[in-house]
């Protein structure tokens, strides 16, 4: 299905929601929707990367997710290591840059090494940018940013008026990214889950009863398709922007 370039979100996150879910229903562990996760993420930044999406943003593990069974923490853990290794390759080779956002201190070792390994190697591909949410919250992104604003006014380097909107963005770890103009979350939830909470604010969302490991090329072009027939306002009406041409 083609998708018409002029018309495409310039950076799509995804809430990757059902792994575990579609395992059981397959009467399969856990484990195993995880890695068939792991097929879609190579599928979906693929196709993304061919239809000429800027950024795209995936939630692979919140903030609250360290709150799981620890052998689930840690085999998410190891399936996160294989996959930055084995993704290397396709994400040097279609000039993709890597970035991650969230507490990362917090990861092992086992994913930290290889992870800033790949930043650091693909920091200066421009064909697309592919951000990995990890130890992530946007509740605690805001308080970090918050944090990290009072300490500059502390220090005198800002004055409590300079903190405004376009300062606070500037701030945070998302700063270097366009606006998120499109979150899609799989698995029939309809919640935003802690996920980009102060980018998504004008973001078109799209949910979807598909789980994760069944989301596919033809699914993710369908929410490009549909965030092509939505009317953007930003807080105009139909008619002015009609006006605007």
């Amino acid at each position: 299905m083609p998708v018409d370039p002029t018309a495409l979100p310039r950076h799509v996150a995804i809430i990757m929601d059902g792994n575990g879910r579609w395992a059981q229903d397959k009467g399969l562990p856990r484990i195993e929707g995880h890695r068939r996760g792991a097929n879609a993420v190579h599928e979906v930044v693929r196709t993304a990367r061919e239809i000429g999406v800027k950024a795209l943003t995936l939630y692979a593990f919140s903030a609250q997710n360290w709150l799981r069974p620890p052998e689930e923490v840690a085999m998410l853990m190891r399936l996160l290591r294989e996959y930055v290794i084995a993704e290397r390759a396709e994400i040097m080779d279609n000039a993709i840059r890597l970035v991650a956002i969230g507490d990362l201190d917090r990861l092992p070792g086992l994913v930290r090494e290889p992870l800033e390994l790949l930043v650091s190697d693909s920091a200066g591909n421009q064909a697309m940018t592919l951000c990995l949410a990890l130890s992530y919250g946007g509740r605690e992104s805001i308080v970090a940013t918050s944090r990290a604003l009072c300490e500059a006014v502390k220090r005198g380097e800002l004055s409590p008026a300079d903190v405004t909107e376009g300062c606070f963005q500037s701030a945070m770890q998302t700063a270097d990214l366009p606006q998120l103009d499109l979150l899609i979350r799989t698995s029939g939830e309809v919640r935003l889950s802690n996920f980009l909470l102060w980018e998504s604010a004008y973001a078109e969302l799209y949910f979807t009863d598909t789980y994760w490991p069944e989301f596919g090329r033809d699914e993710f072009v369908r929410a490009l398709e549909s965030y092509r027939g939505r009317q953007r306002r930003f807080g105009r009406t139909g008619e002015q922007l009609r006006r605007l041409g």
